[in-house]
């Protein structure tokens, strides 16, 4: 881990990684549509699920489950993704049914796919519609990429932030970002560091890939386009010594993300948004534990393990 980070252990850190925790939100996919009420016995009251919009799902698909998931008193965060939406029309009708279900933000994203279905290439153009501020819906996340990303260089990516926080300044939007998952807190930390020379005051959500099983960490990352943080690994399966130095899990990846922040007073990273990976009640039963304290460090090995 970085040299810069805060030596913390014992009460100190099991306290700020508390702090950090509080608010975490999660993920569901549209398969898991039956696992709400399950999930709202289990996440605390008002935590935020997100709703992944997965290849398979449709718009309708996306808005129905948030709506589903509004009402059963947890708060959602569908997925709006740009690239996937046919038409103007077809957006203002989800953010419209979406509004009138009673939720009140949504995560505004590019895409991954080649070539729009409609006239969306970017978020910032379904931004500069209106809609969002038309329908009401006045609390929008927007994606971060700490390690960069794959087809868009640095300074776009930084470019783009800059605008879409111009938006939410222009027209009262409370507008977070929501990172990429990745196994490698230094990474997060050091992009942090950089967020205010580049203009960008917008509260972070930082993404965690939750417990999941080494292989299928490695193929969600793959998919993803994840960064460096598992680029030698993926390229050698058996370098050991390199898994140890990455954040595999979310226990490891929270202690390095809040030892690290310790050192930067101005760090913009507010909480942890977890990746389920199709394992959402797992996630759930992590959320819960960490949330509720029901933790335990281990000082020797740097992490902790829930007891919950």
């Amino acid at each position: 881990m970085n040299a810069a980070f805060a030596p913390l252990s014992g009460p100190e850190l099991k306290s700020r990684v508390l702090r950090f925790a509080r608010g975490m939100s999660t993920e569901i996919s549209p398969h898991d549509e039956d696992l709400i009420p399950a999930l709202a016995n289990r996440l605390p009251a008002g935590t935020t699920v997100y709703v992944a919009h997965t290849p398979k799902a449709t718009v309708e698909d996306v808005v129905r489950i948030a709506v589903k998931i509004e009402s059963s008193g947890l708060r959602a965060s569908p997925h709006i993704v740009a690239r996937r939406m046919p038409s103007e029309r077809a957006l203002k009708d989800a953010l419209q049914e979406l509004r009138d279900g009673g939720v009140e933000q949504i995560l505004l994203i590019g895409g991954d796919r080649e070539h729009p279905v409609g006239k969306f290439s970017s978020s910032l153009e379904v931004l500069e519609t209106g809609a969002t501020v038309e329908v009401g819906i006045m609390t929008v996340g927007v994606a971060g990429h700490p390690e960069g990303h794959k087809a868009i260089g640095p300074s776009t990516l930084w470019s783009a932030l800059r605008n879409k926080q111009a938006f939410a300044q222009r027209t009262g939007t409370k507008m977070h970002v929501v990172t990429q998952f990745g196994f490698n807190p230094d990474a997060v930390c050091a992009w942090d560091s950089h967020l205010a020379e580049h203009g960008i005051s917008l509260p972070v959500h930082v993404g965690i890939a939750g417990p999941t099983p080494l292989p299928k960490l490695i193929k969600f990352a793959m998919q993803c386009g994840v960064g460096t943080s598992l680029g030698a690994l993926i390229k050698n399966m058996s370098a050991v010594s390199q898994v140890a130095r990455l954040a595999t899990s979310p226990d490891d990846m929270i202690i390095g993300l809040v030892r690290g922040c310790a050192t930067q007073p101005q760090t913009r990273l507010v909480k942890p948004h977890l990746y389920s990976f199709g394992g959402a009640m797992a996630a759930a039963r992590w959320v819960r534990a960490v949330v509720d304290g029901s933790f335990e460090l281990h000082p020797e090995s740097g992490r902790f393990v829930v007891t919950g």
